[in-house]
């Protein structure tokens, strides 16, 4: 059987150009001869959709929306697989199902509810979804296929040392004797994911001796970046068949007679770079806007998010604008100048001396008998956030902050400053993989001027001000954050384990546990990793962390 993986970029709540992407790609595929098509996860309505989920409308649409897919497609012939949400049956006080439909030339065969809810990290489905009560296989032309959402395939007990749930639906759908497993998914990305997800499903493969199909969402959501790589596994768990990664695709396989194929080789900053690109170019448009604001300051994080932004929009679409005040180097308008010139971006100069010295001036008879301070350096961004945000008005533009997770994590960052901004592209980066996302880009040819790479990293707030004056070197730093972060060790295991003074450590702790309340009125953060800061990390502000 020829079947086609139609991975695609839905929006979410776009009933009509989701359901016109989901019917074009069935018919491209129904011209290529594929008897069965299968999309992602919740395609017809979007995934995420959240609390829109709750609202009946939107219920009722998606219930709609899948029977125009039938009528739409009762002439192909290939039979269509497609994720929606649709209203829950029954007392289980939950509003919908999450559920993976079959239709075959108007007539739909399966409606299978998803049962495995997750409730970790981004996910909250057990806030909206009543579970499956049965797993059920069905026939397509005699062939008895087990399908499964996302989820579903997460909980193999001869993979993960630890399952989080007390059922396997895969396990129930086997002792059913299908011949091939479907997996619909959204399946967010995060540095690893991508080869986590083969190695699962090929151990499933191997341990039910039947291929395994995953058709995974692509496209920006929110924080959320979807990577897609769709693929397609034979019984023995070898890859038969992989779709591209950070855009939409149309695959096709044969899982009972398909050549097994290469690995793919993986590249953390290529997938950091192409997945910014993606997720920053979704937000930005699924906004309803075309162009976006880059605060220019000559220095490493705002050159990446420039590049981001005008590989995503255009650059015709991207308005770079540098604002120098009375402590920036000349260098640094110069480098970011030399930046525009490379990505072919507007430039603007806005100095801001002026407005600092009306600030000073104005503030001066209450600063009376006090000395200059982090007073005076927040001034300077948040006139640069006001000044963005004057012309984001002005010209419709979001405005990208271009703070990294480094400094977003110890709060070396200004509410209403350089903090201001619809999008924070690089938010989960830290300092050195921000460096080497900038030396990946510049693999080819400089993209990013020599000297924005080799400068030693300043905010220029004050007369030779360097990061160091603050932080820790970022090669010392951001081990001691991704340690406490993203794996939650404790103080004590990170000096010990890596060689640190532990009271560098515990100072390191308290400045991320100082620094909550400045993350939650962050803008969104594309996520990379496997826990950054925003949906997927929920923290108190007001605590006190004993270290």
């Amino acid at each position: 059987m020829k079947i086609a993986l139609a991975q695609i970029d839905p929006t979410v709540g776009d009933f009509t150009g989701n359901l016109e992407t989901v019917i074009a790609f069935s018919r491209r595929a129904a011209e290529q001869g594929a008897r069965l098509t299968v999309f992602s996860e919740l395609v017809l309505c979007g995934y995420p959709p959240a609390d829109l989920l709750e609202k009946p409308a939107f219920l009722a649409r998606c219930a709609e929306a899948v029977h125009e897919l039938a009528e739409a497609t009762r002439d192909l012939p290939t039979a269509v697989l497609v994720g929606v949400a649709l209203p829950a049956r029954g007392q289980s006080g939950k509003p919908a199902v999450n559920a993976a439909v079959l239709i075959d030339r108007g007539r739909i065969l399966l409606e299978q509810h998803k049962r495995l809810l997750p409730f970790y990290d981004v996910f909250d489905e057990q806030r909206y979804f009543a579970p499956a009560r049965e797993q059920k296989v069905v026939e397509l032309d005699g062939l008895r296929l087990a399908v499964t959402i996302c989820e579903d395939a997460w909980n193999d007990k001869n993979f993960w040392p630890q399952p989080l749930y007390s059922v396997d639906p895969v396990e129930e759908l086997m002792r059913q004797n299908p011949g091939l497993h479907i997996n619909l998914s959204a399946s967010p990305f995060w540095y690893g994911k991508r080869a986590l997800r083969r190695q699962m499903l090929a151990a499933i493969a191997r341990r039910d001796h039947i291929p395994v199909l995953m058709c995974n969402q692509t496209g920006g959501n929110d924080s959320l970046i979807f990577d897609g790589s769709s693929l397609a596994l034979d019984a023995e768990g070898n890859l038969i068949a992989q779709a591209a990664s950070f855009r939409e695709d149309l695959v096709f396989v044969d899982p009972f007679a398909a050549a097994a194929l290469a690995e793919p080789r993986e590249n953390d900053e290529e997938a950091a770079f192409q997945g910014l690109v993606l997720g920053t170019r979704d937000y930005v448009r699924k906004c309803g806007f075309r162009r976006a604001l880059v605060g220019l300051s000559g220095g490493i994080d705002s050159a990446l998010v420039a590049a981001i932004a005008a590989e995503a929009l255009g650059p015709e679409n991207v308005i770079a604008v540098g604002m120098p005040s009375p402590y920036s180097s000349t260098g640094s308008v110069e480098d970011s100048r030399k930046l525009a010139a490379h990505l072919g971006i507007r430039f603007e100069v806005l100095p801001i001396s002026g407005l600092f010295a009306e600030y000073t001036h104005t503030l001066e008879p209450l600063f009376a008998g006090t000395q200059p301070d982090i007073t005076e350096e927040n001034i300077q961004s948040r006139i640069r956030g006001n000044l963005l945000m004057a012309l984001s008005n002005k010209f419709s533009a979001l405005v990208l902050t271009t703070g990294n997770k480094s400094e977003m994590a110890v709060g070396y960052c200004t509410l209403y400053g350089d903090m201001v901004g619809a999008l924070a592209v690089i938010g989960d980066l830290v300092k050195t993989r921000v460096y080497a996302v900038c030396r990946w880009l510049n693999r080819e040819r400089e993209v990013i001027p020599e000297a924005i790479l080799t400068k030693p990293p300043s905010a220029e707030l004050r007369p030779g001000q360097k990061d160091t004056d603050s932080l820790p070197p970022y090669e010392v730093l951001d081990p001691i954050l991704e340690a406490y972060v993203e794996r939650y060790e404790t103080p004590e295991q990170i000096a010990r384990e890596r060689g640190f003074p532990l009271d560098l450590v515990r100072q390191v702790v308290k400045l991320v546990e100082r620094s909550e309340y400045k993350r939650q009125q962050a803008a969104p953060v594309l996520k990379l990793t496997s826990k950054s800061f925003g949906m997927g990390r929920r923290f108190p502000i007001a605590i006190r962390v004993q270290v």
